[in-house]
């Protein structure tokens, strides 16, 4: 999936000028990690437990300000394992797409390995939209498992919060945020990796205005 990133990010400006580069200022971070999971809903109540259906993360290099990697696969939940209609419709994420993936513990064996050889240098954050899926939905997805979450799930960047912090605006979704900062939306809204290209180009434009990104949760 990762020779055809480019071309789904459908961003315009990864070419960014020489001048363009010189003016983004230096970030904490050499890396970002853009997260956002997608999970096993209904409509009108939550389900209980709730599960991890679409583990997707993008990396992107702070000096550039480029893509440089990608982890995404789906998951197929234990306890409800039948998706609801409403579930797949907001989502996009069908009954066939879970079917024929792992289960929880796999896809986490498999994402750690990647954030693992992916930050080596141990100087990176992850980036989410709200703090729903650090704070909430992996702790208990880990205690359903039971598995403890690893140090560098513990400590994220809420970009809702980032961007509330310097202008006094909170924005109450992804399209809102998108629009404020005069981005068009891409892709198909609560898909977890459209949604992970969509905070990936808010993180990236939030850096070519200066911003410099710091954790706003940290739990350990």
């Amino acid at each position: 999936m990762f020779l055809n990133l480019l071309t789904n990010l459908q961003v315009d400006d990864i070419k960014m000028s020489r001048a363009m580069a010189n003016k983004i200022q230096k970030q904490i971070f050499k890396y970002f990690i853009v997260l956002d999971f997608e999970a096993t809903c209904m409509k009108d109540r939550k389900i209980e437990p709730q599960e991890i259906i679409e583990f997707p993360m993008l990396k992107i290099d702070t000096k550039s300000l480029q893509i440089t990697s990608e982890f995404h696969r789906y998951v197929k939940p234990v306890h409800h394992y039948i998706l609801t209609p409403f579930c797949s419709e907001l989502t996009g994420i069908t009954q066939d797409i879970v079917d024929r993936e792992d289960t929880f513990p796999k896809v986490f064996k498999s994402a750690k390995e990647w954030i693992e050889k992916e930050t080596r240098e141990n100087s990176y954050a992850i980036v989410t939209f709200g703090d729903w899926d650090l704070n909430l939905m992996l702790p208990e997805q880990c205690h359903l498992i039971g598995e403890g979450v690893p140090a560098y799930f513990k400590r994220w960047i809420n970009i809702k919060k980032v961007f509330a912090e310097r202008t006094g605006i909170f924005p109450r979704n992804l399209k809102e945020l998108l629009s404020r900062l005069s981005l068009r939306h891409i892709g198909h809204h609560h898909s977890g990796y459209d949604d992970c290209v969509n905070i990936a180009n808010i993180t990236r434009e939030l850096c070519r205005r200066g911003f410099v990104l710091n954790y706003t949760t940290t739990k350990i």
